[in-house]
Order: C-alpha cells, then structure tokens, then sequence
C-alpha cells in the first residue's frame, strides 16, 4: 500500500468533504485515511488504483487537484 496526502481546491464544507469521502471509497483499492476541507490522505494499493485515477475521482467530484 503507498499512502498519498492530496490538496483539493474548491472544497469549501461538510458536505464537499462527504462528497469526496464517498467518490474515494468507491475506487477498488483505495482505503481513505482522511477527508478535510482542502485535503485528502488515501493509502492505495497501486497495482489496482493509480493516483491519476484517485486525483480524477476528485475531479469528477468538480474539486481541483492542486499539484
């Protein structure tokens, strides 16, 4: 497993932290250490999940990965 902490533009409450919390834990492989205003700490297993897919999760969400 290879843990990740993300900075996520945009997310700006309880329910944007519910939001990417839940899109997260649907990625097969990814298990969701913390979920904050403004950031995410995920541990993946990167033979099923890459971190592109993660960050593209959050994207779909309508968050902004910052890199």
């Amino acid at each position: 497993m290879e843990t990740r902490r993300i900075t996520i533009s945009g997310m700006t409450c309880g329910h944007c932290v519910m939001a990417v919390q839940k899109r997260l834990a649907e990625l097969p492989g990814v298990s969701v250490q913390d979920v904050r205003v403004g950031s995410a700490t995920v541990a993946f297993d990167p033979a099923r999940v890459t971190a592109a897919m993660i960050e593209a999760a959050i994207e779909d969400e309508g968050y902004a990965v910052v890199r």
